[in-house]
């Protein structure tokens, strides 16, 4: 019962920690992509980053 109870709050933990990545097109979102590596990018990734990022055009 214990290992269970463990194993759900270190899931919960991790769920928790990957809900903050920020908003595609906001400042904080084009910030963090002029750090990921280019080969690393979708194809979504690089429209938006254009379209928000380049332009200036961020989201509030």
């Amino acid at each position: 019962m214990k290992k269970i109870l463990v194993t759900i709050f270190a899931l919960l933990i991790a769920l928790s920690f990957s809900a903050c990545s920020a908003e595609p097109g906001t400042k904080a979102w084009c910030d963090a992509m002029k750090q990921k590596p280019k080969g690393e990018w979708t194809a979504n990734d690089a429209g938006t980053f254009t379209k928000y990022c380049v332009l200036g055009n961020y989201k509030e």
